[in-house]
Formats: structure tokens, sequence, C-alpha cells
């Protein structure tokens, strides 16, 4: 697959590819983080920096800039909320490691192994502080009622994915009201927000919303798939490392409900106990009954709502980025 814009030039379809498209709004994206992550309390810029700094896609504020870019032309405001979103990423992410407990994170060890929970809970927290006062220079309320929700719905996904830890009864349809709070919703923000800023209509404001959302559970289920089929070094996470948090992820609660009923207590008695000691077990239990397809026929047709959702969009080069991101998103090993 190519991109290919209005003067017939062809891009090869890659993630490298795509982010070029936003390369001059995300080098003044990083500056701005950068400036924003200076304190004078030494240890706010050293886990600030290391984190932030460790890899990672920035891909949501990847989406708020290409579909401002699609939209029309870039304001100083789309670049603020760009970094925004990307500072309430991490804050969610500095909290994640230290309540799952995780010591890898990106392929390197996560903050909290370095510097102790602690720490990581309260840079996480001036990350958040920070946002806030970020995207009060905007001057918008509705900018301010958005990520007010959005950062109210992630924490409530949070809690909900912790009432759900090793409980194998967790339904599908509860394990997807998770991952819609705790996960889609910041996709979902990245792309609302970008409307209006841009000052769309509603309906095109609700569209580019529907479209992050679905991204964002696309995404998140590959995750679940891929914590069964990648590696360690790929994937840049222990491999397992749900299962040894006994968190009932989308492969488990299918296996459990299409396994015998053996295969099934395998599963179940993985979730409650929360080991990795199991692991080989348990991946021949989702191998057995296909439930890592299955997570995977979920996630493309989420990524499908998500590409009918951009029917809002006039056709550019930008617009057929977010297609093909959302195909990415379906296709990635890590």
């Amino acid at each position: 697959m190519v991109l290919q814009d209005s003067s017939n030039t062809s891009v090869l379809l890659d993630f490298d590819a795509i982010k070029n498209l936003t390369s001059a709004e995300s080098a003044a994206v990083d500056q701005l983080i950068l400036n924003e992550l200076s304190s004078d309390v030494v240890l706010i810029n050293q886990i600030g920096h290391y984190i932030i700094s460790n890899g990672g896609k920035r891909l949501r504020p990847l989406l708020l800039l290409l579909t401002t870019k699609a939209l029309g032309e870039t304001k100083d405001a789309h670049l603020i909320l760009a970094a925004v979103i990307e500072f309430i990423h991490t804050a969610t992410l500095l909290h994640d490691d230290v309540v799952d407990e995780s010591d890898l994170r990106r392929g390197q060890e996560s903050a909290n192994a370095v510097w102790g929970n602690a720490a990581s809970v309260l840079v996480g927290d001036y990350l958040y502080s920070s946002a806030f006062e970020m995207m009060v220079r905007t001057h918008n309320m509705r900018v301010m009622e958005v990520l007010s929700k959005t950062t109210t719905a992630i924490a409530e996904g949070e809690v909900l994915q912790l009432l759900n830890c090793n409980n194998p009864e967790t339904t599908e349809e509860k394990y997807l009201e998770v991952i819609a709070r705790k996960t889609a919703i910041l996709f979902s923000a990245a792309t609302r927000l970008a409307a209006i800023i841009s000052e769309t209509n509603q309906a095109t404001e609700q569209a580019l919303a529907a479209y992050g959302q679905h991204l964002g559970i696309a995404f998140q289920l590959i995750d679940d798939a891929l914590d069964y089929k990648s590696s360690s070094e790929a994937l840049g996470k222990n491999l397992g490392d749900d299962l040894a948090e006994g968190k009932p992820t989308l492969p488990l609660i299918y296996a459990i409900s299409k396994g015998s009923p053996e295969q099934a207590q395998v599963v179940i008695d993985a979730i409650r106990h929360g080991s990795r000691d199991s692991f080989a077990q348990v991946y021949e239990v989702i191998k057995t009954t296909q439930a890592i397809e299955y997570t995977e026929q979920q996630a493309q047709q989420q990524a499908q709502l998500a590409i009918d959702a951009l029917a809002c969009l006039d056709d550019s080069i930008y617009k057929q980025a977010l297609t093909l991101l959302a195909t990415f998103s379906v296709q990635r090993t890590h």
C-alpha cells in the first residue's frame, strides 16, 4: 500500500513515512515537550525526560496533527494540545507501571524500576498538572471540558481494570468497556480536539471522535493478541505480562468460552492466580481455540469502523494517512 498525493507522488507505507507528513509540527511539539519538562526539581527532569525520550510511537499527538492537517492549517493551539495529549499519555504510563508492578517499558527498565514507585507516581501527577496548565493557554472551554472528561474516564477505566483483575468471569462486554475508557478515550480526545480547534461542525467532530475511539480499541486489541504471539524484544515488555497480572484480556476470555472444560479451567486458574508460570499451558489453549485470530478479527472490525468514520473528510494525503494508520494498527508486530 502507498500514500498517493495530488501530484501522484507515491510514498511507501510505513510508520516513518506517515510521521514525515507532520515532521515540522512534530518537531515543534517535541521542543514544546522538552521546554515544559524543565523544572528546578531535578528528579522531575530526570524521570520526565527518561520516559518521554524512551522510544514510543508518539501516536496520539500524531493523530491530532494529521487530523488537523486533514481539516486545514495547523495552529499554535494544535501544537499545545498535541503536547498535552502526550503528557497525559506519559502520566498514565507512569501510573500503570506502578499499579501493574511492571519492570520493563519500551524495551528498557520502567521508571518505577529505576527510581521507585513513589517517585513515579508523583512525577506522573506532575505531568497531569502540567498538561492542564498547558491546555488553559488555548482559552477554549470546550477543550478543557473534553480533556477533563477524558482524564476522568481514564481513571475510571483503570479502576474497572483493577476490579476485573483475577476475575475469570469478566465478560467480553465488560472488557471492551475497560479498554474503551482506559485506552481508546485518549485516541478519541486527540482527534476530537483537532476538530474543535479547527472549528468544524458538530457532525464532523463526532465522526472524528468516533474514528479515534475505534482506532484506540483496535490498537489495544492487537496489544492483547501480541502478548501471546510476539516476543519480549519486539514488544518492549515482558511477554505474558497480562497473564502475570491476572488481567482477563480478550484472548483469555474467548479461550474460556470456546475451550473444553479442562482447557477453560487452565485459563481460569491462571487468571485467578496471576502467574506467568502457566504461560505455556495457557498459550496452547489460546492457540487451540483460535483466540488470537478472534481477537485480531475484532480489531480489524474496529479498524474498518474507524476508516468508515473518515468519510467526513475531503480527500487528501492526510486523510489517506489516517486511513493507513488504522490499517497499520492491526498489522503491526509490536
